[in-house]
């Protein structure tokens, strides 16, 4: 804890500076060699695990062998362990050597035949020194198994203190299978668990056999063919299990096996290596110590100095605690333990209560220090408790309780600080006394100056507009008479505008129902009633908006139906039969501009147009019915195809200062010939269906109309045969939020296929499983069809 002592004492800054420095220097000197000691101690791990996969023996005869062996060699046991696990020479052992235990296999000399799988365990093990959690520990496994033995994923379960088993790494598996089966409960049919409860390891190699013998992990199942779980370590001490699983099938081989073993007990030595103290142990404390402080009432903790070379204090540790102990920062009981109070409370460091703490160490005596205020920053957020301590020696070390105040004046600036985020103000009156009491909030609501005499209750009505001065006054004298509480609002007016207030009071009554005082509050409520006022002017206003576009809506309708009259049913143009439909979209309120020419041309050639507007409104209706017209006479007086798209293109540039766009595709059909000439401006490609193909036309080149001055426009033929289908139509039809054109094109494509033939062919049949979901824009389709021989025969 740090301390801000009450009242506040002259502080040395460079003693502050001092401590602190003293504090990094000695955190950074505990991180490397916390750090030296890790990879000393990993490294010595590897290379026991690798004398034990290679010869069996037991962990302390592999210590004893690599200390011999560093012994012999004049090295230290560090670079014994680099050298076993870079190496693994063979080791001639002198006459003298000590003979292993009966039933022990000597570490000396590795069997016949494990040559290959030395090099193997050498590079495995040099990789596993590298790996710094169970999750890399298992991603180091499947890179050297996928060759080895064909893995394709490693799992890693832990024994948890309920029983079950816990996910603690795995490689080669998706996130989700991972988050499935991260936890097993305690029950049969688990592969990893029945190894663990033998102690030997499982090898699963027909899938219809082991899928009714075990609960197989994955989805579906088949993924993996065949699987192998190891106890770690093997036997009765195992408290972790290791899963190699192939998408191939087949036993594995006696190598495999062999290997297989040998890294598990490499797995098992890194893992107590995860598993070892990363902050050393917590003094020299027995449980028993700690069982005490769990029984002890209060908050309480035992520190134990940590001295500098010369003697001098530089910290203190924590090494038990009760379970009511409960720091600032909301750390409780044991998760206390094991921390330095410089490290979790830097800003003690020359205060009174580290001065405090030396003083009871040097003399013996404890140490009561006076209530002092605690500030800190956690997240950005400030943190603030009041606090009075009590350390008393015990041994070398100090018990320190300590007791949290709430006092009064904190519980006053949280009133304020609601009062004031609130914008309200509370307010008391003694109808026996006539004492009147105020916050100092509740001058500042009712635009009072503070300190001025607070305003009798029947006084308060005269502070309100003249409007408001009855219903308030009727309300307090029914208070004051009765007994019968109010909440009523009212206004005022002050320098700064009228203000929107609200109070609420009632009245505390003596035991023959007297009132003998008020309490209550006064609320400030201008910028909640300015909001609605501006919402209800805002609603008010989104309705004649909605009217004047309603209306709109009904001129651009009527005025579209009449420029586009929509034939009853399919119309014979040049021999062709065109069927048209046109959709308004059912979202919105405003017409679309999309819109569509079917007519015969002076020459008995048929002229086919689809357009799109850009935009809604009359705007859009207006500029489609200019398009429209104005295409239908310049082809019907000769111009091709590409010159009325420029044309128009010039057109929409210099009409309603060039702001309107649109996309059209024009087609002329000459009968004789039974060609179809088109070009487009934009616009999506036309579909034709012609003996079962369906397929899009490859689009002419060619910019929307009214986006630049200098397009180029290009044309196409099609020679239609007897039973051709040809749909030109606007891009409503296969637009939809979230989706790319070339989804709703395949879409079209894909329904047109399915409705192809028969009634099912007819245009309302393909609209209606095109458009199921609500249409956000207009569809207008041209649904133009070449009869075949027989049926133009029968209608001639």
């Amino acid at each position: 804890m740090t301390s801000e002592p009450l009242p506040p004492v002259d502080r040395d800054p460079s003693a502050d500076l001092a401590a602190l420095a003293r504090v990094v220097a000695r955190q950074r000197a505990e991180v490397e060699r916390l750090r030296d000691l890790a990879a000393t101690s990993a490294v010595l791990e590897r290379a026991k695990g690798v004398l034990m996969a290679l010869t069996g023996c037991t962990p302390d005869t592999a210590h004893e062998e690599l200390a011999q062996r560093a012994k012999e060699g004049n090295r230290t046991l560090l670079e014994q362990c680099w050298l076993t696990l870079g190496a693994l020479p063979p080791m001639e052992r002198p006459a003298t050597t000590p003979t292993a235990p009966a039933g022990t296999a000597s570490c000396g000399s590795a069997p016949a035949g494990t040559t290959d799988l030395a090099d193997v365990l050498g590079h495995i093990a040099r990789d596993l020194v590298r790996v710094g959690s169970p999750h890399e520990l298992a991603g180091c496994l499947l890179e050297h198994l996928v060759q080895e033995v064909g893995g394709d994923a490693v799992m890693l379960y832990e024994r948890l203190p309920e029983g079950g088993l816990g996910l603690m790494g795995h490689a080669g598996i998706d996130p989700t299978l991972a988050a499935q089966w991260r936890q097993l409960p305690p029950m049969p049919g688990v592969a990893a668990m029945d190894a663990l409860r033998s102690g030997e390891p499982r090898w699963l190699e027909d899938l219809a056999v082991d899928r009714t013998r075990y609960l197989l992990i994955g989805d579906p199942p088949e993924r993996w063919l065949t699987r192998a779980w190891l106890p770690l370590p093997a036997g009765d001490t195992a408290h972790a299990a290791l899963g190699v699983l192939r998408r191939r099938g087949g036993p594995f081989t006696p190598r495999e096996r062999e290997l297989l073993r040998a890294v598990a007990r490499l797995c098992a030595g890194r893992l107590r290596a995860f598993d070892s103290p990363q902050n050393g142990t917590p003094g020299d404390f027995s449980p028993t110590v700690q069982a005490v402080f769990d029984a002890l009432p209060g908050a309480a903790i035992l520190l134990t100095p940590l001295r500098a070379p010369s003697g001098e204090v530089e910290d203190y540790r924590i090494d038990a605690a009760t379970p009511e102990a409960v720091d600032v920062f909301g750390r409780t009981g044991r998760a206390m333990v094991g921390r330095h109070i410089l490290e979790s409370y830097p800003s003690v460091a020359g205060e009174p209560l580290w001065q405090g703490y030396l003083q009871a160490l040097e003399t013996g005596a404890p140490f009561e220090g006076e209530p002092f205020v605690y500030q800190d920053v956690v997240g950005e957020v400030p943190v603030t408790a009041t606090y009075t301590v009590r350390a008393a020696p015990l041994g070398e070390g100090l018990v320190v309780t300590w007791l949290r105040h709430d006092p009064v004046d904190r519980q006053e600036q949280r009133l304020a600080d609601v009062q004031r985020l609130g914008n309200l103000g509370w307010a008391n009156w003694n109808l026996v006394t006539q004492e009147i009491s105020w916050a100092a909030q509740t001058y500042a609501v009712l635009g009072l100056v503070p300190g001025q005499d607070p305003v009798r209750l029947e006084q308060l009505p005269d502070l309100a507009l003249p409007e408001d001065t009855g219903p308030l006054a009727h309300a307090i004298a029914e208070l004051v008479s009765r007994g019968r509480p109010f909440n009523v609002p009212f206004r005022i007016d002050t320098p700064a505008g009228v203000r929107h207030l609200r109070m609420v009071a009632e009245a505390v009554t003596a035991p023959d129902g007297t009132p003998v005082e008020v309490h209550g509050f006064v609320q400030d409520l201008t910028a909640q009633r300015s909001a609605e006022l501006a919402l209800v002017e805002s609603e008010r206003a989104m309705l004649l908006q909605r009217g004047i576009l309603q209306a709109e809506r009904a001129l651009a309708t009527r005025l579209q139906h009449a420029l586009l009259p929509l034939p009853s049913k399919p119309v014979r143009l040049a021999g062709l039969r065109v069927e048209v439909a046109y959709l308004p979209a059912q979202a919105g309120i405003h017409v679309g501009g999309d819109w569509f020419s079917a007519v015969e041309l002076p020459d008995c050639d048929a002229l086919f147009v689809v357009g799109d507007v850009a935009g809604h409104g009359i705007d859009a209706v207006a500029t489609m019915a200019q398009l429209r017209f104005t295409a239908k006479g310049m082809v019907s007086t000769g111009s091709s195809l590409t010159g009325a798209l420029a044309r128009l293109n010039q057109l929409l540039l210099h009409s309603r200062d060039g702001q309107i766009t649109a996309t059209m595709v024009l087609a002329h059909y000459d009968p004789d010939r039974h060609v179809l000439s088109w070009a487009q401006a934009g616009h999506p490609p036309p579909l034709l269906v012609r003996r079962g193909e369906v397929r899009f036309l490859d689009r002419p080149g060619g910019m929307l109309l009214g986006a630049t001055s200098t397009p180029v426009y290009e044309s196409r033929e099609l020679r239609l045969e007897p039973g051709d289908r040809l749909l030109l139509y606007t891009d409503g039809l296969v637009e939809r939020p979230g989706e790319g054109l070339d989804a709703g094109f395949a879409r079209l494509a894909e329904a047109v296929r399915r409705h192809s033939r028969g009634e099912a062919g007819s245009l309302d049949a393909l609209l209606a499983s095109m458009l199921a979901d609500e249409r956000r824009d207009d569809v207008c389709v041209l649904d133009i069809r070449m009869p075949l021989e027989d049926e133009r025969d029968a209608d001639g």
